[in-house]
């Protein structure tokens, strides 16, 4: 009686799915946060940056070191001239739209065609003949995008164009329908960006803390104390907040240099639903985006056994992850579309298509339905894979209940046999 009182008191005292998960959740947080793994962590988007400053820089210097390919005008010395004289006079006119362009000498027994094909010179084109009949000498592709462009030239060098231009009065407006909308697709490709960067720098944390627990027998010690379910919420939770944290002192440390900088946050284009509302936005749709590849990823960490398999198995979801991203920015574009209606509702790229849809719709009220699809999502890829590391690592899943049911049925059958027999 004792025995059944005590049971049925501690089954009164087990703790509930939400306390459990808050359990792990709070467990997880600290061990992570306190960690040095974190702090190597934090240093490393600091390390990309560093990367991507640096090929920067070799990327300016090379083009800064490699002259845009010239045009050569090898012509009489008048015509030349006068081609020099029109392409200066209309370079200013239309905002420097033309190639560069200099004098050639051909020397004798020299032509356009020789000089071109043993590479003599930065030369996309070359100009021969006279300012009525221009012939010019280049590959197939430089000579499509030239054609009209020397044509001009020529036309304004031999007199058959205005070398003086009408004054033009110039009138300025703050802002236009099509200017707003470029810069609000600007917007929403940055938001998409650093939305992707994120999940995926940071969504990989709960892969690897899953197999290491695996590995220590740790994760089949909770999974017996608590729901299954429990354990992959609290860890998933328990990432998203280290997640935050991380996030709020990049942003800070982002603040610290912008502020030095003088860098505004009005020269970004701003996006439909005001800045406040597009943030909150951007970090709320963060955490459903990490949540479901979080809980993706929690799936793939029950079927693997070692980082290797890690390492092997999360490859496809990456790669899967990179498509997503690529189909939401082209749904971009094409807002209101049924393809934009495909990437809202899919639920890993739903958080890309919606946070693009902020940056350049006002609509506040598909913003509520993606939110609670996106939760239910999150909520059935948790109860799956919760599932699925029953079923292939605790082996407690129906199958196996009533496997285990059958093995101790024929036991207590073997038995009872012989312990008849025993008895005089």
């Amino acid at each position: 009686m004792g025995r059944l009182t005590g049971g049925a008191d501690q089954q009164k005292s087990r703790l509930n799915l939400w306390q459990a998960a808050f359990v792990i959740a709070r467990r997880d947080f600290r061990a992570i946060l306190f960690s040095r793994a974190f702090i190597f962590f934090l240093l490393g988007p600091v390390f990309l940056m560093g990367v991507g400053a640096l090929s920067s820089g070799v990327g300016s210097q090379i083009r800064a070191e490699t002259a845009d390919p010239q045009v050569g005008v090898a012509m009489s010395l008048p015509d030349t001239a006068a081609m020099l004289a029109a392409h200066s006079v209309l370079d200013r006119q239309l905002g420097r739209a033309l190639p560069p362009m200099a004098a050639l000498e051909v020397e004798r027994g020299d032509s356009a065609r020789l000089i071109l094909e043993e590479k003599r010179g930065n030369y996309a084109a070359i100009v021969t003949g006279t300012l009525a009949e221009p012939i010019m000498t280049g590959t197939q592709d430089q000579l499509n995008a030239l054609k009209g462009r020397i044509a001009l030239i020529a036309a304004t060098a031999n007199d058959q164009a205005p070398r003086q231009f009408p004054k033009i009065t110039t009138q300025n407006v703050a802002t236009s329908g099509a200017s707003q909308r470029s810069g609000r697709v600007v917007t929403a490709q940055i938001g998409q960006m650093l939305l992707f960067l994120l999940t995926m720098l940071l969504a990989g944390m709960v892969l690897s803390n899953l197999v290491e627990e695996k590995g220590n027998k740790i994760i089949e010690i909770l999974a017996a104390a608590i729901p299954m379910d429990a354990v992959f919420m609290g860890k998933l939770f328990a990432m998203l907040g280290v997640s935050m944290v991380g996030i709020v002192l990049w942003g800070t440390v982002v603040g610290i240099l912008a502020g030095f900088t003088g860098f505004d946050l009005g020269a970004v284009p701003a996006p439909a639903v005001g800045w406040p509302l597009f943030l909150m936005l951007g970090v709320v749709y963060f955490s459903m985006g990490y949540l479901l590849l979080g809980s993706l990823f929690l799936a793939i960490g029950s079927m693997a056994a070692t980082v290797r398999e890690v390492q092997t198995l999360s490859m496809p979801v990456t790669m899967l992850q990179l498509l997503v991203f690529f189909f939401a920015s082209y749904a971009m574009a094409k807002p209101g579309s049924p393809m934009e209606l495909a990437a809202a509702i899919f639920p890993l790229s739903s958080p890309f298509a919606m946070l693009a849809r902020a940056a350049q719709i006002e609509t506040l009220w598909p913003h509520a339905l993606a939110l609670m699809w996106q939760t239910i999502c999150v909520a059935a890829f948790i109860k799956a894979g919760a599932s699925l590391f029953r079923k292939r690592v605790m082996h407690s899943g129906p199958q196996g209940a009533k496997a285990k049911k059958r093995f101790w049925q024929r036991k207590g059958g073997n038995n009872a046999p012989a312990r008849s027999s025993t008895t005089p």
